[in-house]
């Protein structure tokens, strides 16, 4: 592996950051609430299956005597 100077590294790092397109204030807005929604339909599932698995352990437990 060839050795880069760090001169020639932060030179091409800049050259690469140059080239950044960054999204539009809308389209950042977009995404975030789409993240959200996503997180929070995914954390109402989880909670849901918790909640199911809870149940039906303390059912089982009932069933079986053990206190």
């Amino acid at each position: 592996m060839a050795k880069t100077s760090v001169k020639k590294f932060l030179s091409e790092v800049k050259s690469e950051a140059k080239k950044t397109t960054w999204p539009t204030r809308e389209k950042l807005l977009s995404a975030t609430a789409i993240v959200l929604l996503i997180i929070g339909i995914t954390g109402v599932y989880f909670w849901l299956l918790d909640m199911g698995f809870s149940t039906f352990t303390r059912y089982l437990l009932a069933v079986l005597g053990v206190k």
